[in-house]
C-alpha cells in the first residue's frame, strides 16, 4: 500500500506540474500557429526540430534516465549518500564531453542530416536551405536538455518531482516571447522561434541548479570513467540508444513520408501529434517515470511479489485515466483546433486536417501508455535489449503500413500506420515480458476494463450531445464554442467520475480516498498552524 500511495502522489505530482507545462505548451501551439500558419515556414521548423529532438531522446529522456536511475538507486541505497554524489559527478563529466561532441557534429554535419530526412522538401526553392539554417540554431538544445535529464534523473530518486516536471514551462514561455516580440527582428520570423526553443533550454536547465546544490549534488568534474556503476549505465544505456533510436526513426520516417505529400502535411501532422501529447504527457510520462523509481527498489529488494503489484496498479491507473481521454480526444478533436487554433494564418482547412490526424492518433494512447509501463519494467531488471528487438520489429511495421497507406489516405494513412504499429509494439513487449518473468498477474485488468464500460459510454454520448450545440466551421464564434467545449468536457468528466463510483471501480475509489487523506492532512496542518 506505501508504494501505491508513493507512485499515486508521484503521479500527482508530476501530472500538475506536467499539466502547467501542457496548457502553457498548448498555448505556444496556439500562438505559433496563429502567426506562422501551416505551410512552407512551419514545415521547415517542424522538420528542423526533428533532429534535436531525436537526439534529446536517445540520450536524454530514454536510454539516459532509463539507465541512470535503476543503477543510481542501487548506489543510493546500497553504498550510501556519498557514494552517489561521487557516481553522479562522473556520468555528469562524462555526458558532457559526448554531447558536446555531438552538438558540435551536428552543426557541421547539419546540411546533410536535414537532406537526409526532409528529402521531398528539394522539390520546393528555399525550404531545404531554411530548415538547415533553424536546425544549425537549435542544435545545441540537445547539449542542454541532456544535462536537464540527469539532472532529473538524480532529482527523481531522492523524491523530488515537480520541480524537473515544471521546467518545460519555461521552454514554451521562451519559444511564446520569441514568436511574439522578436520575429519582426529577423528577416526570417520563423528564426525566432528556434532562437526561443535555445534560449528555453538555458532557462530550463537553470531551474534545477540551486535544488541540485541544497541536496549537495552540485555538479564537479570527476573523470574516473572506469568507475564499476558508470560502466554498468553504459552497458545499460547502449542498447537503450538503439532502442530509442528505434522509435524516433519511426517519427522521421513519418514525417521523411510526409515531405512527399502536399504542402502543410508535416504541420498537419505535427498539430495533431501535439495534442495528442497533451495527455500522453500529463498522464503516460508521469506515470512510467513514476513506476521507474518504484520497481528499481523493489528489484533491488528482491521482491518479485511487490514488483508485479506496482505493474497491476500501473496499469490499472493507465485504463481508468487514458480511455476516457481517448474518448475526448476523438469527439473534441475538430472543436478543440476550431476554437484554439482557427484565425489568422491558420485556415479551416489546417483545423480539418489537424483534426484528422488527432483522431487517427487517438487510440494510439492506450498503446504508448502500455508500452511506457512495460519499458520500464525491463529496465528495473536491468534489460534494456528486449526492448529493443521489439522496437526493430515495430519499425519496419510502421515503415510498410506508412507506404501501403499513405497511397490512399495521405498523411491520415500515416498517423494511422503510428498508432498500428504501437498496438503491435504493446503486444510484443507484453509478451515477451511473460515469457521472462511468467504470469504477471494481469488477468483482472479485463475485468476492470469492463467495469469502466458503462461510464465510458455515458460520457462519450453526454460530451457528443453537448457538443452539438456548438458552431465549429465559422470564425467569430469563440465566446459560443468555448462555453460548449468547456460544458462538454466539464460535463463528461462529471458523468464519467460518477458512474465510476456508482460501478464501485476499486481504483476510483483509492484515487478519491488518497485524495481526501490529502485534504485532511493540510488542514490538519493549517489548524495547527
Amino acid at each position: 500500500m506505501q508504494e501505491k500511495q508513493q507512485i499515486s502522489r508521484a503521479v500527482g505530482s508530476l501530472g500538475a506540474a506536467t499539466m502547467l507545462s501542457r496548457v502553457v505548451g498548448l498555448v505556444r501551439d496556439i500562438v505559433v500557429a496563429r502567426i506562422f500558419g501551416a505551410g512552407m515556414i512551419t514545415d521547415a521548423f517542424f522538420m528542423a526540430f526533428t533532429l534535436p529532438n531525436l537526439l534529446r531522446r536517445f540520450f536524454a529522456e530514454g536510454s539516459l534516465t532509463a539507465a541512470f536511475v535503476p543503477t543510481f538507486t542501487s548506489v543510493y541505497q546500497l553504498q550510501g549518500e556519498e557514494e552517489s554524489k561521487r557516481v553522479a559527478n562522473i556520468c555528469w563529466t562524462l555526458l558532457l564531453l559526448i554531447m558536446v561532441l555531438v552538438t558540435v557534429a551536428g552543426i557541421v554535419c547539419s546540411p546533410l542530416l536535414v537532406k537526409a530526412i526532409g528529402y521531398g522538401f528539394a522539390a520546393v526553392p528555399g525550404k531545404l536551405a531554411l530548415t538547415d539554417s533553424l536546425n544549425r540554431l537549435m542544435f545545441p538544445y540537445i547539449l542542454l536538455v541532456s544535462m536537464l535529464a540527469l539532472f532529473t534523473g538524480i532529482l527523481n530518486v531522492r523524491g523530488h518531482y515537480f520541480l524537473p516536471a515544471f521546467s518545460p514551462v519555461l521552454l514554451n514561455l521562451a519559444m511564446i516571447t520569441s514568436a511574439l516580440f522578436l520575429a519582426p527582428l529577423f528577416a526570417s520570423p520563423i528564426t525566432a522561434l528556434a532562437l526561443g526553443v535555445l534560449i528555453g533550454g538555458v532557462l530550463q536547465l537553470a531551474l534545477q541548479l540551486p535544488l541540485l546544490g541544497r541536496l549537495g549534488y552540485w555538479p564537479r568534474f570527476n573523470f574516473d570513467f572506469g568507475d564499476a556503476a558508470v560502466r554498468r549505465i553504459g552497458r545499460l544505456m547502449l542498447p537503450g540508444v538503439l532502442g530509442v533510436a528505434i522509435y524516433q526513426i519511426n517519427v522521421i520516417v513519418s514525417r521523411l513520408l510526409a515531405s512527399f505529400l502536399p504542402q502543410g502535411s508535416v504541420s498537419w501532422l505535427y498539430y495533431g501529434q501535439r495534442m495528442f501529447e497533451f495527455p500522453q504527457g500529463i498522464i503516460i510520462a508521469s506515470l512510467a517515470q513514476a513506476v521507474l523509481p518504484s520497481m528499481s527498489r523493489q528489484l533491488t529488494g528482491n521482491d518479485q511479489a511487490g514488483f508485479r503489484t506496482t505493474l497491476h496498479y500501473a496499469f490499472e491507473l493507465l485504463l481508468l485515466l487514458i480511455l476516457p481521454a481517448t474518448v475526448g480526444l476523438v469527439l473534441c478533436a475538430e472543436p478543440v483546433y476550431s476554437l484554439f487554433f482557427l484565425g489568422g494564418e491558420f485556415t479551416p482547412l489546417a483545423v480539418h486536417q489537424s483534426a484528422l490526424s488527432l483522431i487517427a492518433y487517438a487510440p494510439g494512447l492506450l498503446f504508448v501508455g502500455a508500452s511506457r509501463v512495460i519499458v520500464p519494467a525491463f529496465y528495473a531488471l536491468h534489460d534494456t535489449r528486449t526492448p529493443v528487438r521489439a522496437s526493430l520489429w515495430t519499425l519496419l511495421v510502421n515503415v510498410g503500413l506508412g507506404l501501403l497507406l499513405m497511397r490512399s489516405m495521405a498523411h491520415l494513412g500515416l498517423a494511422l500506420a503510428l498508432t498500428l504499429s504501437s498496438l503491435f509494439n504493446a503486444i510484443m513487449l507484453l509478451w515477451l515480458l511473460r515469457r521472462r518473468m511468467g504470469k504477471l498477474g494481469l488477468t483482472g485488468l479485463t475485468r476492470y476494463g469492463l467495469k469502466l464500460l458503462p461510464a465510458l459510454l455515458l460520457m462519450a454520448v453526454t460530451v457528443w450531445s453537448v457538443l452539438q450545440a456548438g458552431n465549429w466551421v465559422q470564425e467569430g464564434q469563440r465566446l459560443l464554442n468555448g462555453t460548449v467545449l468547456f460544458t462538454s468536457v466539464t460535463a463528461g468528466v462529471l458523468v464519467y467520475g460518477v458512474v465510476c463510483h456508482l460501478s464501485g471501480v476499486p481504483l476510483w475509489r483509492e484515487v478519491s480516498d488518497l485524495m481526501r487523506r490529502k485534504r485532511k492532512k493540510k488542514e490538519d496542518v493549517e489548524t495547527e498552524k
